[in-house]
């Protein structure tokens, strides 16, 4: 896929989810697409907890997966996404790790999505049951998981198809202004046509 249909593409699927291993290197490039996120200051604060194998996943869901995202017990793969607050770059007041761990996370989302490949951003779990359950150091926050896994269906855009159709968002001069905040510009209309 190109980049913009990716981005337009790309929904999250947690009832879509197929055991079906996943390649090591399909995986790796997934996560090493994170690692190339842009951050503040480089200080790079993400990091990715990868919880493999049907038993594993089992486990991490039973100790520490909360209400309707226990549907993730069958994913072959779940990444927890992690940020340590100390590799923090603030400017002015404002703390980045959280954006720039958000874009990692992007970054993943999409290259999964690249690859066909089904994710749920959630924040559905016990943070402190599932560090203690990985092991993650106290200073350390979960900030969110998602499972990692082909669709149950016979294509990605199969899977998404109705997820999709359904999607709204807000209109394009709710959240874009020029010049200064409120204005719009209305010519964009005549652009986007």
């Amino acid at each position: 896929m190109e980049t913009l249909e990716v981005i337009r593409n790309r929904c999250s699927l947690k009832e879509q989810i197929s055991p079906r291993e996943i390649e090591p290197g399909i995986l790796y490039t997934v996560l090493d697409a994170a690692r190339y996120a842009a951050s503040s200051r480089n200080h790079q604060p993400w990091r990715f907890v990868v919880v493999q194998g049907q038993p594993a996943v089992q486990a991490l869901v039973d100790a520490a997966v909360t209400g309707t995202n226990a549907v993730i017990r069958n994913a072959p793969v779940v990444i927890a996404v992690c940020a340590r607050p100390q590799d923090d770059s603030i400017s002015n007041g404002r703390e980045y790790y959280l954006f720039d761990t958000g874009m990692a996370v992007a970054n993943l989302l999409l290259a999964a999505t690249d690859f066909g490949l089904v994710t749920h951003p959630m924040a559905g779990f016990d943070e402190a049951a599932l560090k203690r359950h990985l092991h993650i150091p106290e200073d350390v926050r979960v900030l969110m998981i998602t499972p990692l896994a082909y669709p149950a269906s016979e294509s990605y855009d199969e899977a998404a198809r109705e997820r999709l159709s359904q999607r709204s968002r807000k209109a394009f001069e709710e959240v874009v202004f020029f010049n200064r905040w409120g204005e719009i510009q209305p010519e964009m209309d005549a652009i986007r046509a």
